[in-house]
């Protein structure tokens, strides 16, 4: 059975359209630390999702861990993942849609290997004049501390040999 419209005219557009977008108090505690959570192990499309969501405000975190569906332990800690980290590497799937196409890696870097930088960082600013290392804390606020450079004149202002006692006899 077919329904006959009553009235001839077409639907128009939206009634009311945006003059501005969304954006959220950026100042927020919580907006700031839903947007320092990292995006891991999910597909591009997912990815898309969860970054709308944080975007637009939606997203909310977990407060606890959920249940894995592959390994039934309480394993999982981000949200809208439904496997766990490890089930989903090993799966080589998507922990949200489960799907197996590639996964989107993030530069996403372990408590230790930023242990291991700060550490790195700290020895190197120890190891500088004070003029010279001043200098690399404004460039690292301004985001353009070239640490190579750094170090090279570190090494060129030493006022020693960069060569031992072997190479030379060589």
């Amino acid at each position: 059975m077919t329904q006959i419209s009553t009235s001839s005219n077409k639907k128009s557009g939206q009634r009311y359209q945006n003059t501005f977008a969304f954006q959220p108090n950026k100042n927020s505690k919580k907006t700031k630390f839903i947007n320092s959570l990292p995006i891991n192990g999910l597909c591009h499309r997912c990815k898309g999702i969860v970054e709308w969501r944080k975007k637009y405000k939606k997203y909310k975190p977990l407060t606890t861990p959920k249940r894995c569906v592959s390994c039934n332990e309480k394993t999982v800690k981000e949200a809208y993942h439904i496997l766990c980290n490890q089930c989903a590497t090993d799966k080589k799937v998507c922990a949200k849609c489960q799907e197996s196409v590639e996964i989107v890696s993030s530069n996403i870097k372990s408590n230790k290997e930023l242990l291991k930088e700060q550490q790195a960082q700290e020895k190197l600013l120890s190891s500088l004049p004070e003029r010279k290392r001043r200098t690399y804390l404004r460039q690292l606020e301004r985001g353009e501390a070239p640490l190579s450079s750094l170090v090279k004149d570190l090494d060129d202002d030493d006022g020693f040999d960069d060569f031992s006692d072997k190479e030379e006899l060589a």
